[in-house]
């Protein structure tokens, strides 16, 4: 079951981009009407509309360099800082358990600067069945405790709330058993951010894939780059 997983812009910022592109508009405008005018002469040129001057041009074409560069400028700027949301995964070994193999996700912000969490939404896709309703961390939980899964022993969903800093490094997303694996076709993750210009920018990860092509026939072992991290809360044991 696929679905369009690349990332997208949503929303652009009111103030920074669309305040210098109608500034540019009313200009290119004043100019048009500047033109057309001076071109008018005769009686015509002393009679309604045509007395009517709204700026000189020199003054005018001052300006509407400024507004100009201000466009360009900002979307190049745009450009530079918007965020690449991806994610990583790969079998572990510890995270749900002492010997347990376990489906671990990271989400990864691979721009050159810093971009802050607006939303984050999750939609379960079931094994032969059909995509649910995009809900919040909460509902996630409760959905899957529908289905059996606990929290902390099947699998870890991590909370991740709006205003969470999405730097260069690692998140990570959640941590997911065998059980959950087989039974969960996708689980899908809505992230949208907000970059240093105001934009948001959105991307749906499925957290589930290439995890069962990926499965290890033999204990996984952990990477040098998981080491010092905490482990996420371990099955009880008897």
């Amino acid at each position: 079951m696929s679905f369009d997983d690349r990332q997208r812009r949503v929303r652009r910022s009111p103030l920074l981009f669309l305040a210098p592109l109608v500034l540019l508009i009313l200009l290119t405008l004043v100019l048009l009407w500047e033109i057309v005018r001076s071109n008018v002469t005769g009686e015509a040129s002393r009679e309604w509309p045509w007395r009517l001057r709204l700026m000189d041009m020199n003054p005018l074409g001052s300006l509407l360099a400024v507004a100009l560069a201000a466009v360009f400028g900002r979307a190049q700027y745009g450009r530079t800082v918007r965020p690449a949301l991806g994610w990583s995964s790969s079998w572990t070994v510890g995270d749900l358990g002492p010997d347990e193999t376990a489906w671990t996700v990271e989400i990864v912000n691979g721009g050159s600067q810093q971009a802050v969490v607006e939303r984050v939404d999750y939609c379960v896709v079931p094994r032969g069945g059909e995509p649910g309703e995009w809900v919040g961390h909460a509902g996630l939980l409760e959905a899957l405790a529908e289905r059996g899964f606990v929290q902390g022993k099947d699998y870890y969903q991590r909370l991740t709330g709006a205003g969470f800093p999405l730097g260069g490094g690692a998140m990570r997303a959640g941590t997911y058993g065998q059980r959950f694996v087989d039974e969960i076709d996708q689980l899908r993750l809505r992230l949208r951010v907000v970059d240093a210009v105001g934009d948001s920018h959105e991307r749906i990860m499925d957290l589930m894939r290439g995890a069962r092509l990926a499965r290890p026939g033999f204990p996984a072992q952990r990477s040098s780059s998981r080491r010092g991290r905490g482990r996420w809360p371990s099955r009880p044991r008897s």
